[in-house]
């Protein structure tokens, strides 16, 4: 179980694990910085913006505004929504350009029909996976919002989130609810065969079908690891997204041996048979 507990959203609901401690890190660590900015130049890239014009767009789970300075930079104007208020009142000491929204996503958004040009969204989708409180349903939730979020998006427009899917059910629920909100569109992946460069981009269109860009990275896809997984009208199976489960591919296992190594621990020699499923004992 220790491992799972990595993952943020295991750890408290959004408002309470983004604290005035972790909203500091989103000013402070340039490492951190760095990687928010990578992340949101490539979603603006999936956005295909008309090019030299200013656009509206929304920013979901903005946190401290790092996307929004990207936004700001690229020339567009923007709206930001985060549940969390220290992350907010970050974004305020920073002097972001942006409106800034509190509210959860969860419950919808607050906008009228037709306000955005666009939407991103850096590592938030994935917390409305969760069910925090009693009355949270993670399918209703999710409905919720995308329904909510294609009606304030204008007719044609995209909307794209980078997040760190759990698993093929997780990425399957997400995509089920957006379809049955309206949108088309599908899953891209840039670098499907390294574990630490593997990004996850759902790109969604709103009232068209438009052709799904390709993942970066490949040029070296092997066979087995799909880099788009496009869904209009019918469910699509993530079976190979991530393997068979998260935790029990030979990457992960790889990963996890050598970073014990690293810490000095004794472990097991790799051979051939490391990760191989073994028969269940009868």
């Amino acid at each position: 179980m220790a491992s799972s507990c990595r993952r943020p959203e295991h750890m408290a609901p959004p408002e309470i694990f983004y604290n005035e401690e972790e909203a500091k890190k989103y000013s402070q660590n340039s490492r951190m910085i760095e990687i928010q900015s990578q992340m949101s130049e490539r979603a603006v890239e999936l956005l295909n913006l008309p090019e030299d014009q200013s656009c509206f767009l929304l920013d979901v789970g903005c946190g401290s505004g790092l996307s929004g300075d990207y936004l700001s930079e690229e020339g567009h104007c923007w709206v930001g929504v985060d549940i969390s208020t220290a992350m907010l009142d970050v974004a305020l000491d920073r002097e972001v350009d942006g409106d800034l929204v509190l509210g959860d996503m969860g419950e919808g958004l607050p906008f009228r029909p037709g306000t955005f040009d666009g939407c991103i969204s850096i590592s938030a989708l994935q917390w409305l996976c969760n069910a925090d409180k009693k009355t949270h349903s993670p399918p209703k939730r999710l409905y919720t919002f995308f329904s909510t979020l294609y009606s304030s998006l204008s007719r044609g427009a995209r909307a794209v989130f980078q997040l760190y899917p759990e698993n093929s059910e997780q990425l399957e629920l997400i995509t089920s609810q957006a379809m049955k909100a309206g949108f088309s569109g599908g899953m891209v992946v840039d670098y499907p065969n390294s574990t630490k460069a593997k990004k996850f981009f759902l790109c969604l269109f709103a009232g068209f079908s438009g052709t799904l860009p390709k993942g970066l990275g490949s040029e070296t896809v092997d066979r087995g690891v799909p880099n788009q997984v496009q869904f209009t009208g019918q469910r699509s199976r993530f079976k190979n997204m991530k393997g068979k489960s998260v935790k029990k591919g030979k990457d992960w296992i790889l990963e996890k041996k050598e970073r014990r190594r690293r810490q000095g621990r004794e472990v097991r020699a790799d051979t051939k048979y490391t990760a191989r499923q073994r028969r269940p004992h009868f």
